[in-house]
């Protein structure tokens, strides 16, 4: 996988791919339609952003790449790298439990906060893409 040099496409099959971490500053994309919303997009080596119509979707410090982002009201599915470990939130239903696998790892059941925000760590290096799974229980 690489980073997406365009900062944010869809992919063939219909998911969203964003994000560069290689970047030294930080560069934006606003107005991306996609399925009828806006997306706009900042990222560089420190942080990667994603917001749909104004509210916030993910974030990870420091910055990575998201291949293959596809979510819906029960689950969101994705494949990340960096080229070191990564703090990444995503936001989901306030006050929701949430089954999450790295890696197809089950690594426990988490709790959203007041909020919607889920916060996973994930272990990047040597730029290698790890799979996360997230499902409402």
């Amino acid at each position: 996988m690489a980073v997406i040099d365009e900062l944010i496409r869809e992919e063939e099959n219909g998911a969203l791919s964003f994000g560069n971490y290689k970047l030294d500053s930080k560069t934006k994309k606003d107005g991306f339609m996609y399925h009828g919303d806006s997306y706009k997009i900042k990222t560089f080596n420190e942080i990667t952003k994603l917001e749909k119509n104004g509210m916030f979707v993910y974030e990870s410090v420091p910055g990575t790449a998201v291949h293959g982002f596809m979510a819906t009201a029960d689950k969101v599915r994705f494949n990340v790298e960096g080229d070191q470990d990564a703090q990444v939130t995503l936001e989901l239903e306030a006050e929701q439990d949430y089954k999450v696998h790295v890696d197809d790892v089950y690594v426990g059941k988490m709790k959203t906060n007041l909020g919607g925000k889920l916060n996973i760590s994930v272990e990047l290096e040597d730029n290698e893409s790890v799979s996360v799974y997230i499902e409402k229980v």
